[in-house]
């Protein structure tokens, strides 16, 4: 069934995304073979596929972020439940392999002939980026026989994942290889690129950038010293402003996924009280005594201090003052309840929702979360700045590449906060504070505080401090921190088998004596890749039989 889908999948999602943009069909084009499309309707049905699959609400992070331990919640992602059988997985597989590449290679195929170098330059980049993100979430996928339709390849082989990645760079290059070529293009994407708008040198940037992330990730099997010096010799080559950040806008209009929780008749994303402590500096581990400037950008508190947390009579599991939410692998009496207008939600910064100016909105108060509360604008980051200078530090601090491992690290952290500004911007919303500021300001405080312990801290404690602010600074887009747990062991990560026990903060509710310590625990554990779509393995003769995730490693797992 899956297999077919490929027929049907890619021409829908084109009808949708062009019936929704200022481009129109060319009334000569068949509506009934999506290999006649022009690229200019192709190219934003693939990136706005490319945004949807990964996104925290019906996109593959709606898995990962609560894999890792950003978001909670009670369906199969919940204490690492999501299988085969699940539809998790399905949300990046099909539009990624039956949409965004199967229409990348008709672009591709259409554009060199007749001199369109651009858009086939875009496309391969395209294309590579989301192989790669294929490969880091499952490892072996159909790489080689993927997407062609036209040859009646209806059962493509899954590739090695090692094999790929080298592939993968020689596409990169093929595809920088056509953004450059001097030949004139008949027709160049603008308003039809929703990424960069057709501005190539960004587009170069983006391709550089990310072979530098995959060269990265290989670094514990693989000798990529030379690779990843000869793309930082040239830095004007790769990412190096925010406004350069590889992501897909989004607007009231067409609003980031992640927000649909805001207008959802049960809200069930909660925030991770792992995450809240850590950002709170209550976590004995990490940024201890710490409290981050960007808590209110990142969620809203739909509660006040002194408001009950209840909903119709239910109670809360975790509370900390306006903070309501509930455990990840909860086995607590009140770890089901409805708190649809309590429980603190996702914010400004992850999915365009609301900033928390500490006035509630939920409860008793007249103004519950609606569709309208906020904009939803916010972007799906795919590749960022910060990212990039996050890779830099890492691979300073293990000795791969020379350089100021601590300066690098306050770089990146800088950035983070600049990016939140960024995307403040973006949403369109008004009467929100800039985060970053000058002297005193609490981005200054939090960096001088921040990079005191990184200084107290051995090599290993100051990776851990290197991937757990790329951690925090990821919020709302998961498929590389999930990749980045993997690989390098950090952050720490909430593991609710090792006491069995999680105890929210005593005095934390205010109509309560004390909160109860909440039993937690976890069936399964943490999966080193997602399982493959059991419809993939039972519609593809080709395919393997299903992995045990647990056990199942990436090819650049040591």
């Amino acid at each position: 069934m899956l297999r077919k889908l490929k027929y049907i999948v890619p021409l829908a999602l084109v009808f949708a995304i062009s019936s929704c943009s200022k481009s129109s069909f060319d009334i000569n084009v068949d509506p009934n073979n999506p290999a006649n499309l022009p690229a200019k309707n192709l190219l934003p049905g693939i990136e706005k596929t490319l945004g949807d699959a990964s996104a925290s609400i019906g996109g593959i992070s709606e898995t990962l972020e609560v894999y890792m331990h950003r978001i909670t919640c009670r369906e199969a992602p919940n204490a690492y439940g999501v299988t085969g059988n699940s539809g998790f997985v399905d949300n990046v597989w099909i539009p990624y392999l039956s949409s965004g590449i199967t229409n990348a290679n008709i672009i591709i195929a259409n554009a060199v002939p007749v001199n369109n170098f651009q858009y086939a330059g875009i496309a391969k980049l395209l294309k590579a980026f989301m192989f790669s993100q294929l490969v880091d979430i499952f490892g072996d996928i159909p790489f080689t026989e993927e997407g062609k339709l036209t040859e009646q390849i209806l059962n493509p082989k899954f590739d090695d994942d090692a094999t790929i990645y080298p592939a993968l760079i020689t596409m990169i290059n093929d595809g920088i290889a056509d953004l450059n070529n001097p030949a004139v293009n008949v027709l160049k994407p603008g308003s039809d690129d929703l990424i960069y708008g057709g501005q190539v040198p960004k587009w170069i940037k983006m391709a550089n950038t990310l072979k530098l992330k995959l060269y990265v990730q290989q670094w514990k099997v693989k000798d990529v010293k030379a690779d990843v010096m000869a793309l930082l010799a040239k830095p004007e080559t790769l990412i190096s402003q925010t406004s350069e950040n590889f992501q897909l806008p989004y607007s009231v209009d067409n609003k980031n996924p992640g927000y649909a929780d805001y207008s959802a008749a049960q809200r069930t994303k909660d925030i991770s009280p792992w995450f809240y402590e850590i950002m709170k500096g209550y976590n004995q581990n990490i940024f201890t005594d710490i409290t981050d400037p960007r808590i209110p950008y990142y969620w809203f508190n739909q509660l006040t201090p002194d408001q009950v947390a209840t909903n119709d009579g239910f109670k809360t599991e975790y509370r900390d003052g306006p903070f309501v939410s509930i455990y990840f692998g909860s086995n607590g009496p009140n770890s089901g309840f409805a708190q649809q207008n309590t429980q603190t939600v996702a914010g400004i910064y992850p999915v365009g929702g609301k900033y928390d100016d500490k006035s509630g909105s939920g409860n008793a108060t007249a103004n519950k979360l609606t569709a309208t509360s906020a904009t939803g604008a916010a972007p799906y980051r795919f590749i960022t700045y910060a990212d990039r200078l996050y890779l830099e530090a890492e691979m300073i601090n293990v000795g791969q590449i020379p350089g100021d491992a601590r300066a690098k690290t306050l770089a990146a952290i800088k950035e983070s906060f600049n990016q939140v500004d960024a995307v403040v911007s973006l949403t369109g919303a008004a009467g929100v504070p800039k985060i970053v500021g000058v002297g005193n300001s609490p981005d200054s405080a939090y960096y001088a505080k921040v990079m005191t312990q990184y200084d107290n801290a051995s090599t290993t404690k100051q990776l851990e401090i290197i991937m757990t602010q790329k951690w925090i600074s990821s919020f709302g887009s998961a498929i590389d921190a999930y990749t980045d747990y993997r690989r390098t062991g950090f952050p720490v990560l909430f593991n609710p088998n090792a006491t069995g026990v999680a105890q929210p903060p005593i005095d934390g509710d205010p109509t309560l004596p004390s909160q109860p310590s909440v039993k937690v625990s976890a069936n399964r554990d943490f999966p080193l890749s997602l399982p493959w779509p059991s419809a993939e393995l039972n519609s593809n003769s080709n395919a393997p039989a299903q992995k045990q995730p647990s056990t199942y490693k990436v090819f650049w797992q040591p």
